[in-house]
């Protein structure tokens, strides 16, 4: 067993989703975690009664003897959240942080020991998981808190290893990546809406063309670039309409999208 004890300190959307796929998997037994947040206390009742786990605002018992702490709250909440528990935390147990911008030196340079740090960064399709997770590891990491790490969040989806450096694209690509799908499935509804299609027949059309579009990427080997090209018909109705995406600059939209969204992340990491 890789951990015997895993305490979260945080408990919004993303600790509740990994805490999910963690006991749905088996990966940890339900009596194996431990949650705390800042101050909700409905929010812990909610989920120790949901997934039968231990939920306290004590900080001592809750770090103590945890093999793994993650770092779950938001980001502008870490430096009160780690100032208060850094003299629980000894340099044999695991941080693992899916705060995001937040530098594995900045964790450690509130904690004021060499402990080993891991960095990730999941996405909310790990409510259902399919999170794609990217993990880095900080200074004093090995490849075997990597590789634990790794196994942690193959529980929730599929894991990558990056490069820390590489962490603030990647906010930009799977982090925000799927409100970029949402909003192009917004679109398409309110398309059909117009065009006068009942909406619970265009929503199942669309759910699953883009379900089908991911398996597709995911399956066939093919690139994009071909798997468009092999629906894109000359003079023919795909075609129409790649064309009329070609005239808004879609594209530079897109890589546009990317761009801010990881300039925002470095932003957020300078105000650490």
């Amino acid at each position: 067993m890789l951990f015997n004890k895993v305490a979260f300190i945080g408990a919004g959307s993303m600790a509740e989703a990994i805490i999910s796929g963690i006991i749905t998997t088996s990966f940890l037994k339900k009596e194996q975690i431990f949650v705390m947040n800042k101050n909700n206390k409905e929010r812990l009742e909610n989920l120790s009664e949901r997934y039968e786990i231990h939920c306290d605002f004590n900080k001592k018992q809750l770090v103590a003897g945890a093999d793994l702490i993650i770092l779950s709250m938001k980001p502008h909440d870490a430096q009160e959240a780690i100032d208060s528990m850094k003299d629980y935390i000894q340099e044999d147990q695991l941080i693992i942080s899916i705060l995001a911008g937040v530098s594995t030196d900045y964790i450690a340079k509130l904690i004021g020991k060499e402990i080993p740090i891991i960095r990730a960064m999941p996405n909310t399709s790990a409510s259902i998981g399919l999170s794609a997770t990217a993990v880095t590891k900080g200074e004093n990491a090995s490849e075997e808190h990597l590789q634990k790490a790794v196994s942690l969040f193959n529980t929730i989806g599929t894991t990558s290893i990056v490069k820390e450096e590489e962490m603030h694209t990647v906010t930009g690509i799977s982090g925000s990546g799927p409100a970029y799908f949402y909003y192009v499935v917004e679109a398409m509804q309110k398309a059909a809406s117009e065009a006068g299609l009942d909406q619970l027949v265009a929503s199942e059309l669309i759910t699953q063309t883009i379900v089908g579009a991911g398996e597709m990427l995911k399956q066939s080997g093919e690139t994009a670039s071909t798997l468009r090209e092999k629906i894109t018909s000359p003079n023919g109705t795909t075609q129409a309409a790649i064309e009329t995406l070609d005239e808004y600059n879609v594209e530079k939209a897109m890589m546009d999208c990317v761009k801010n969204a990881k300039e925002r992340s470095i932003e957020l990491g300078k105000l650490m």
